[in-house]
């Protein structure tokens, strides 16, 4: 086992470094610095002497990958390459093209969308699995028939209309919550009801959905029948058996979605006005910000690979029939 983790963590590695070669690639490959400085200058009618200013002020005047003119070690060192794309792989994020520490604002905005995507991860994963135990207990019944119905037409629907919907209705009609907005603290949850509420909603329909499936294909295996034969409760063969042996599908979703709870969502916080790092990521996107796009691409390639890692552990907790070599 712990070989195994040596070797995906290895793995995780190597993909990092191909991740960013391939995001150096094509940020300054397809943006060269000039169109990088007229995007964030505004404007095709830059005169050249504001575009060399701002690139020697964010050190993007130098050679991208090699430098001709600098000898010895300098010629891969003294380069773009060398300055802003290496120190990710050691989670050094450097400045933004603002002139701002990325890592402090990592730091300091992780907390806010741990405040949204906890609650709704974990609330959203409850709801989801009690409404798909429960079509399955009544499976056949016209309580199965409309839930289904009730999960199509729910993942039928964008998750942008669950937000205006709710800010509409919440916000604005019944004036329970405010529009948008956070502040720190317990006086938070007033601020996050409504983009939980919201969170929840929009993937009740399509996990419910396919939580149902799953539970439904181990109901009608030979060990749930014979456990019936026995004479046991329908409820405790639902919960003691169906539910604990489909835990394994389940956790390569759940579990290998826990680090990118600190990603947070760009939709819901670019809406709901909470500032975390997916509203920083979609800020960034508008201000031509390469410099914080490249470093929450790697981050959440990083946060990526270890939650895979994570599932591949969770499954010898799940099932001790799965061992790694």
């Amino acid at each position: 086992m712990i070989g195994y983790v040596f070797r995906r963590l290895l793995y995780g590695v190597l993909i990092l470094v191909g991740v960013n070669l391939l995001t150096f690639a094509l940020f300054f490959a397809v943006n060269t610095p000039d169109d990088m400085a007229r995007l964030s200058i505004g404007g095709q009618r830059v005169s050249q002497d504001a575009i060399e200013k701002w690139k020697a002020e964010r050190g993007y005047d130098k050679p991208l990958i090699f430098n001709a003119q600098a000898k010895g070690a300098a010629a891969l060192t003294d380069t773009v390459f060398y300055e802003r794309s290496l120190p990710l792989l050691r989670f050094d994020f450097g400045f933004s093209d603002g002139g701002r520490d990325i890592g402090h604002e990592i730091a300091q905005r992780m907390w806010p969308s741990l405040a949204l995507a906890v609650p709704t991860f974990i609330l959203g994963l409850f709801a989801c699995i009690v409404l798909a135990v429960l079509l399955v207990f009544f499976r056949g019944t016209p309580l199965d028939f409309y839930g289904v119905v009730l999960c199509v037409v729910l993942l039928s629907i964008s998750s942008l209309f669950y937000i205006i919907a709710g800010q509409w209705l919440f916000a604005k009609v019944l004036r329970w919550v405010p529009y948008s907005g956070f502040i720190d603290g317990w006086a938070s949850v007033r601020f996050l009801a409504l983009p939980v509420l919201v969170g929840i909603v929009s993937r009740l329909g399509g996990e419910t959905r396919f939580y149902r499936t799953l539970f439904l294909e181990e109901a009608g295996k030979d060990y749930v029948r014979t456990a019936r034969a026995k004479g046991l409760a329908e409820h405790v063969v639902l919960f003691r058996h169906v539910l604990r042996n489909a835990l394994l599908p389940i956790l390569t979703g759940t579990v290998s979605a826990l680090p990118l709870l600190f990603m947070g969502s760009l939709i819901s916080e670019s809406f709901f006005g909470i500032p975390g790092l997916g509203s920083y990521t979609i800020d960034a996107i508008n201000a031509q910000d390469f410099s914080i796009v490249r470093a929450m691409v790697f981050l959440g390639s990083a946060l990526y690979i270890v939650g895979l890692i994570l599932a591949d552990i969770s499954y010898t907790l799940a099932d001790p029939r799965v061992r790694f070599d």
